[in-house]
């Protein structure tokens, strides 16, 4: 009842967003039935540990569970492991109840734990969302020794470079005092650590699979990108819930300079415009990864594997629009309303179309972006750095109808491919084109060469052979 009751309202408030929600459930259609018998020889459904995995997966993760689902294969199965490895790991990491003298050699082994059978942890705080996961570990243990050798080793060594980073610094805030990132570029690392790590492990098993060019593996530059963009959009859209937990992601080189002595001082001291400046300058940040991301999402080549990565991509960009000159961030968790959601995901099946969402939300962004703030130059360079990849990629000018392609007539463009189209035709003419005697000269001419070299080749022998 209270799902139809929602409904209504919405249909009440915002009809467009109503309508569109309806389209989703209507027309957009699931690509894959994990549950279904054949699906089990790949999907694990048949087993009730790795039935366990997939009731772990949906309560872990509330944007990857559908598209983890519908990859195509043994991927699903592997990436639904890949991610409740990492999450245990984050789930140690990010609680502060653990001792540091526990939580280090815990993190420094869990690649360890990882294959050893029979391994849980039980604990966490009792406040900790995903301590289930930990609890019950051992059922993803039990799943991870099953995976095909090459996806677990991947799978092993991501967990190996994540733990030693995560421990670092974990170390760093429980035995220094300090909790704040100081510099842009620990930021970055703490987020390559992180999320960067991830997108490497995510390209080699595409590469692995056969599903994607082994040749992909070498763009770990873009991965990266594609992984903090996603990290970095989560820090913003969580700042509230973060400092409430004592969770410091953002550096003070970027919040420090308006006077603030503590990340809470956002909220508290109610300095609206400069928080809303600094929110600016983490979002001009968060961009920087746009342009990358949209490179690594044209490399890829199956359909399924490009959904998994493009739907999470643009629906940063859409939490970043709804984040930027927000002052509400600060005073709770925001997140894109459903029906934008279920937008995004009908959109987000090629390239094209994710680069005009990309787009689509840099101008939302650059239309909010407000002169007096100190940022503001940097984010019409960044907006405008999207605005030139697309068209640079997809011409604005160019139509597509179906298999037609066409031309907007009002682009100067058109008149310049219009004038090439013609020089080309009229620079190689056709026999139909030639006037009679013009054909004529051609057929004679060649005659006369054929003639001329074959008198040359006779004088020749007779003139060597002829005496």
């Amino acid at each position: 009842m209270g799902k139809i009751a929602s409904l209504l309202v919405l249909l009440l408030t915002h009809p467009s967003e109503f309508k569109t929600l309806v389209q989703f459930y209507l027309y957009h259609e699931q690509k894959r039935d994990i549950t279904a018998k054949q699906e089990h020889p790949t999907s694990g459904w048949d087993r009730s540990s790795m039935r366990r995995c997939w009731e772990f997966l949906d309560m872990t993760s509330r944007s990857f569970a559908a598209v983890i689902k519908e990859l195509e294969g043994d991927l699903a199965r592997t990436i639904c492991i890949y991610y409740l490895v990492l999450r245990g790991l984050d789930t140690i990491e990010d609680d502060m109840t653990i001792a540091d003298e526990i939580k280090q050699p815990m993190l420094r082994a869990f690649h360890e734990k990882t294959v050893t059978p029979g391994w849980s942890f039980s604990g966490n705080g009792p406040d900790e969302k995903d301590r289930q996961l930990l609890v019950e570990y051992d059922t993803v243990v039990e799943e991870v020794n099953r995976l095909a050798p090459q996806y677990k080793v991947i799978i092993l060594d991501i967990c190996q470079k994540m733990e030693v980073g995560m421990a670092d610094y974990a170390h760093k805030a429980a035995t220094t005092g300090s909790v704040y990132l100081e510099t842009v570029a620990e930021y970055d690392l703490y987020c390559h650590y992180v999320a960067g790590l991830v997108g490497e492990g995510l390209t080699r098993i595409w590469g692995a699979s056969g599903k994607e060019s082994p040749w992909l593996c070498d763009q770990m530059e873009l991965a990266n990108s594609m992984g903090l963009l996603l990290q970095k959009t989560n820090i913003i859209r969580d700042f509230r819930e973060d400092v409430e937990q004592r969770r410091f992601f953002w550096p003070r080189e970027i919040w420090a300079k308006y006077g603030f002595e503590e990340m809470k001082d956002m909220f508290e001291k109610g300095d609206v415009e400069h928080a809303t400046w600094i929110q600016s300058g983490m979002i001009v940040d968060a961009l920087r990864h746009a342009c990358d991301s949209l490179d690594y999402l044209r490399l890829l080549k199956n359909q399924s594997v490009f959904v998994f990565c493009a739907v999470p991509a643009c629906m940063a960009m859409a939490t970043l629009a709804l984040c930027f000159m927000n002052p509400e961030m600060f005073q709770r968790n925001i997140k894109i309303r459903k029906a934008q959601a279920a937008d995004l995901i009908m959109r987000s099946t090629n390239a094209r179309d994710v680069a005009l969402i990309f787009r689509e939300y840099a101008r939302k962004i650059h239309a909010k972006a407000k002169p007096q703030d100190p940022n503001f130059l940097r984010i019409s360079v960044m907006c405008g750095k999207i605005e030139l990849w697309c068209e640079q990629n997809y011409p604005s000018f160019i139509i597509l109808e179906g298999n037609r392609i066409t031309y907007d007539p009002s682009d100067k463009r058109t008149v310049v491919i219009k004038m090439e189209e013609k020089r080309a035709e009229a620079s190689t003419p056709s026999d139909s084109d030639m006037l009679p005697w013009e054909l004529a000269t051609y057929i004679v001419g060649a005659f006369a060469l054929v003639i001329s070299l074959s008198a040359l080749v006779g004088y020749v022998v007779l003139k060597v052979y002829g005496e």
